[in-house]
């Protein structure tokens, strides 16, 4: 495993292909719980449990149970129980985005539990935005990535899990931090509110840009 690659994978979703910021995903949960630092933290950690977590199981599925090789588990308890298959007979790709939701509904749902009893306070403040991660474009996006796009191998995915889930929580922090300056900020009235989110964000993606000229 060359060190260096991995090193690169974590810069990468972290700084230049910030999920947020550059692949503008997730921006949900980026406008709706980026109010408060404390909150954004929270939401953040929830993040990268569930993106860390997502891309070692989906890539398990997919390459274990999906994929028409002769590693299939299907395949070989066919083989085992005398069937004459072969790992084509086997191709379930196509169930990849269901069976991908699947995994994410059933850990955003671990998470929302173990929330709800340890800060209730959290819980109450993430509302309706902690279940709305099963529907986060940027964890399957992750998972699409890992499988897909790139082909990684189980290492790079989950490290390229937990860096976009560091990605994600630093852009989240920063934008509540820029928010709970403007509070005490003389704005234009027409300006105060989403506008004002939607021009820094704009900014934010604008700046984020600058690492895009980090070669490797």
């Amino acid at each position: 495993m060359d060190f260096g690659h991995i090193v690169i994978i974590a810069i990468s979703a972290i700084l230049i292909n910030n999920f947020i910021l550059s692949r503008f995903l997730g921006i949900c949960p980026f406008l709706g719980v980026s109010k408060q630092t404390d909150t954004a933290v929270g939401m953040g950690m929830a993040v990268i449990f569930v993106m860390t977590m997502a891309s070692a199981v989906t890539w398990v599925i997919y390459n274990f149970f999906l994929l028409p090789t002769e590693h299939n588990v299907f395949y070989l308890v066919s083989r085992a129980f005398g069937g004459d298959f072969k790992p084509e007979n086997f191709d379930l790709a196509y169930l990849e985005t269901i069976a991908y939701i699947l995994v994410i509904a059933t850990l955003v749902q671990i998470v929302e539990i173990v929330i709800r009893k340890s800060s209730p306070t959290l819980y109450s403040a993430l509302g309706i935005f902690l279940p709305l991660i099963t529907t986060n474009c940027a964890i399957l996006g992750v998972a699409e990535l890992n499988t897909i796009t790139y082909n990684y191998n189980f290492i790079e995915s989950l490290v390229h899990g937990i860096s976009a889930g560091i990605g994600f929580t630093l852009a989240l922090v920063l934008m509540a931090g820029i928010r709970e300056r403007l509070e005490y900020a003389k704005i234009p009235k027409a300006m105060q509110g989403l506008p004002i989110v939607f021009f820094v964000s704009a900014l934010m993606s604008m700046a984020f840009l600058g690492f895009s000229g980090l070669r490797f």
